[in-house]
């Protein structure tokens, strides 16, 4: 069985709805649930004339393999609406695979560790609250010191 960490994020529509639905399909179409963090709220990242977003993050067994997984995440992204137009644009939902087991992959459509963790705060914060001494593979030190050490200054708020 596989262990990933997914970040789940919407500012589009019912974002709680739209995170409570990607829980609900990701539970049924990738694996069983086994941790989730609470949901954050920050303003967006990048394109800043937006809503903002609430995020989550969660822990997921699985028995596919990385490709897989990130083949059906995007089927149930546009399945939910997701349309995929210019970089850091609104979404009703987005997943990101943030680590699958304790691998470094690279392929042409996929790079685990997600290759921004270390600078989102709304990405660390979530991942520090349910996996706070996780090594990160490639970076070797722990979420809580990359989330000490993260140049990130957005306001990440538990709602």
């Amino acid at each position: 069985m596989n262990k990933t960490y997914l970040l789940l994020g919407s500012n589009l529509g019912d974002s709680k709805q739209q995170l409570s639905k990607a829980v609900e399909q990701i539970n049924a179409r990738i694996g069983k649930i086994i941790q989730s963090s609470g949901l954050y709220q920050t303003a967006a990242w990048g394109i800043t004339a937006q809503p903002d977003f609430i995020n989550q993050v969660i822990v997921v067994e699985t028995s596919l393999e990385a490709e897989e997984m990130m083949q059906t995440i995007l089927i149930i992204e546009e399945e939910m609406g997701r349309v995929r137009t210019k970089k850091n644009a609104a979404r009703t939902i987005d997943i990101d695979i943030l680590f699958f087991n304790k691998e470094i992959i690279k392929s042409i459509s996929l790079v685990i560790p997600h290759p921004f963790i270390r600078d989102r705060r709304f990405v660390l914060v979530p991942l520090n609250e349910l996996s706070a001494r996780f090594i990160h593979p490639v970076l070797k030190k722990s979420i809580q010191q990359l989330l000490k050490q993260c140049p990130d200054k957005l306001d990440v708020k538990r709602i």
